[in-house]
């Protein structure tokens, strides 16, 4: 049984929980159940069926933040064979909120990084609820320069609100150690695979995201702006805000990975299972790994020089400009 929730997927819920109670009923007993049992689950998965593939970007939102779904860690001690965690930014402290370390993927020596925003309420602050300060950006950049120097591609999982905005993270530099990480990843000289994993928020998951190969998963979101926040702005002022002004600001946004792979802005979206990746991390798990390592072929025979070159071209050609008549 799923954990949480959400409300579009209650319909669900109660279903599963038929389920269970009636295989509740059968264990240990001479209840010939099985067929009502096999209904039902196939009414379940109809239904699942049919509320995701009509999911609004207001309720992408809500399940690319469901608390069940898997982070960056999770999908590491999937896809690393040996993986090591590497701590410090070398001049402030180390950030919990990003992860990042040396390890192999299918005989592939690779730096991963990821955000990581931790489960039950003491790992949540710990991590800060997946929202790095400047120590963890530097963190992230000295681990990109690591991967550079013994030439190991870079792979990095994006799934944070946005960059903290605290009095000490702009003490410390947000704002620099944001740009330095764009202009470091804009000229590293090994491949470069980001994946949104979950929430793509605003510098803090663009620090992470100049890449080759920028994919998404299918339930994920990448926005410059929560929807909160944008309709904070917008429409405060005339009043308290509502569940409504949220799916407004979501559907302006364009900000799932649908809209996102139209506008070219993202280079692939990977399925996820039916009712999102939390249902089945190590599916979800082995379509990430598909993709990176079609990517991996694809990019590790280029010469640096052409990658960059590469990279450049392709970060010029996101968006469209109209001409004034």
């Amino acid at each position: 049984m799923i954990k949480c929730y959400l409300d579009f997927e209650k319909p669900i819920g109660e279903l599963e929980l038929k389920i269970e109670e009636l295989r509740h009923l059968s264990d240990g007993k001479d209840l010939n159940i099985s067929g009502e049992i096999k209904k039902l689950e196939k009414k379940a998965r109809e239904l699942r069926t049919t509320i995701f593939s009509k999911l609004t970007p207001w309720q992408k939102t809500l399940l690319a933040r469901h608390p069940d779904r898997p982070y960056t860690l999770d999908y590491i001690n999937i896809l690393a064979e040996d993986f090591i965690e590497l701590h410090g930014d070398r001049k402030f402290s180390d950030d919990r909120a990003i992860v990042g370390g040396i390890g192999t993927i299918k005989n592939n020596p690779v730096v991963i990084i990821g955000h990581q925003k931790g489960r039950g309420t003491k790992e949540r602050i710990r991590r800060n609820f997946g929202q790095p300060h400047s120590e963890g950006f530097r963190k992230a950049r000295r681990l990109m320069e690591l991967a550079e120097k013994f030439r190991r591609p870079v792979i990095t999982f994006i799934d944070t609100p946005g960059a903290y905005p605290g009095i000490g993270a702009e003490e410390r530099g947000q704002a620099e150690a944001i740009a330095s990480n764009l202009m470091t990843m804009s000229k590293l000289k090994v491949p470069i695979i980001s994946v949104v994993i979950g929430e793509g928020g605003s510098g803090g998951a663009l620090a992470l995201s100049v890449s080759d190969s920028l994919c998404m998963l299918e339930h994920s979101i990448y926005s410059v702006i929560s929807p909160e926040g944008c309709a904070a702005i917008l429409w405060k002022k005339n009043g308290d805000l509502k569940h409504e002004d949220f799916a407004r600001a979501a559907d302006a946004l364009k900000l799932t990975a649908q809209d996102l792979m139209a506008y070219k802005v993202i280079d692939d979206i990977i399925p996820e299972p039916p009712g999102g990746a939390h249902r089945d991390v190590k599916q979800t798990a082995g379509n990430i790994l598909a993709k990176i390592l079609e990517s991996l072929e694809e990019l590790k025979t280029k010469p640096a020089e052409e990658l960059v070159e590469d990279r450049y071209k392709r970060l010029k050609k996101i968006g469209s400009f109209l001409k004034e008549r």
